[in-house]
This record gives C-alpha cells, structure tokens and sequence, in this order.
C-alpha cells in the first residue's frame, strides 16, 4: 500500500509522462513545431518554400443545428421554394427518390451565399449537385440570419428525375409505394 505523498509522486510522474509523450507526437508531425499551431506549414517553412506543398485541407465549423439554426433552415427553404414554386414537388415524395445531397449553405450575415459544397454527393446522378448550387446562388440572398450572424447550415436536397425536388427541413416525407 502506497503512502499518500508516494501515491502523489506516482500520479505528478504519470502526468508528466503522458505530457512529454503529447509534446512529442506534436514535435515529430510534418509542421508540427510550427508556431502557429495549426501544423500548416508557413510561407517561410521549408516544407512551403522548397515546393513541397502539401493539401491540407480547410477546416469550416458546421454550425449545431440547434433551435434557431433548425429554424433558420425553414425560413432559408421557405425562400428558395418561393423563387422555385413551379420546381417544387407537390405532395408526398416516391420511395426511390432519383436523388439526395446534402448541402452545405455558408451565408453571411445579410444573408448573400459565400459558398455552397456537397457533404453527400449521388455517384450516379453527377448533374444535380452543380444544378443545386446554381438554384442556391441564384436566390442569395437569403433572408437576414438576424442575430445567429454568417453561418454554415446543412439541408438535403431530396431531388426526383423530373427535376422538382424538396428540401427536409420542408419536406411533406415519402409515399410508401
């Protein structure tokens, strides 16, 4: 049995450890003692300045879905079935569906579309997601996000081979047959 002053030089060493192990892994990865933080390599790194580029990809905060953002949704699919009132499909969606994206929105705070990229893209129906993000843009803006300011929402498109669609947060569901 350990003595109280023992048991905490144990676990002051076992912190210790698992820190020095952190700080190594970080020490080791590919811009990972840049000060930045970000392990991207700077204009002035080696990495970047011997030509090495490497992708590292961008990171966006999906903004939480929640209450505000949800409604938000609504009034944003609200708009976009407005400008489209003849594309809309009127009732219940079929079952098998020709198509479903979904979308990421980045609007700013008044609103305008900044962006508009694919999280679920469909391999066999390549022409919709480039069709969808013509229908977005050409709606922007959007109406004011008010207080929830320049965001990212996520919504999916439910497209039919007619070219009518619905989106979730509005949609009326799926027949059974």
């Amino acid at each position: 049995m350990k003595t109280p002053v023992a048991a905490r030089l144990a676990r002051s060493a076992a912190i210790a450890a698992a820190a020095l192990a952190l700080t190594a892994c970080s020490v080791l990865k590919p811009g990972g003692g840049s000060e930045s933080g970000t392990g991207a390599a700077s204009p002035s790194s080696p990495t970047a300045a011997e030509g090495g580029s490497r992708d590292i990809p961008t990171v966006r905060l999906i903004t939480a879905q929640t209450p505000a953002i949800r409604t938000y949704r609504k009034t944003g699919a609200r708009h976009i079935y407005k400008a489209y009132a003849n594309r809309i499909y009127k009732g219940k969606i079929p079952p098998l569906v020709y198509a479903v994206v979904v979308v990421e929105t980045d609007i700013d705070a008044n609103g305008k579309v900044n962006n508009v990229t694919f999280s679920r893209v469909p391999s066999h129906a390549p022409e919709v997601p480039p069709m969808i993000a013509e229908l977005i843009k050409a709606t922007s803006p959007l109406p004011s996000p008010g207080k929830l300011g320049g965001h990212t929402y996520v919504d999916t498109w439910l497209w039919d081979k007619s070219g009518k669609f619905q989106l979730d947060s509005l949609t009326l569901g799926q027949r059974s047959r």
